[in-house]
């Protein structure tokens, strides 16, 4: 008979294994998506992140990665005509990440793709914002 301690494990091993499957198919789609418009999974990730103007060190903490792999994504969105750099409003040691018209027509592409067969459609909008605030709970330490 399975000890409370080993049901708790196994509990949190299927919980865990489902989080990470669902992080997967979400970068996977992600990825798919990006390059049918000629870009990366991370350049992708920063577009769908671009919500507002924002720093690099936020952007970065927006796509999980250190603030150097989002420089390099910036870097080639600035490239491609995409963002642009602007003076923080309040920081005159920071940069903003703005997009462009370009970027944002680009930005909007990228979001309607993405909702095409996301892996979270077979969720409700309850159900999805149910698991919302399920993950932000567990998430909180």
């Amino acid at each position: 008979m399975a000890t409370e301690r080993e049901t708790r494990a196994q509990t949190d091993r299927q919980l865990c294994g489902l989080v990470n499957g669902l992080a997967n198919q979400i970068e996977a789609h992600l990825r798919a998506r990006a390059v049918t418009l000629g870009l990366t999974a991370s350049q992708g990730a920063a577009l769908r992140e671009l919500t507002r103007p924002m720093t690099l060190r936020e952007l970065a903490s927006r796509m999980s990665c250190e603030p150097s792999n989002a420089t390099f994504v910036a870097d080639r969105l600035e490239e491609q005509g995409y963002l642009e750099r602007h003076p923080h409003p309040d920081d005159r040691r920071a940069k903003q990440l703005v997009l462009t018209p370009k970027g944002t027509e680009l930005r909007e592409r990228l979001l309607d793709l993405l909702s095409e067969d996301s892996p979270l459609a077979p969720l409700s909008p309850e159900e999805q914002d149910i698991l919302q605030r399920l993950l932000a709970r567990a998430l909180i330490r």
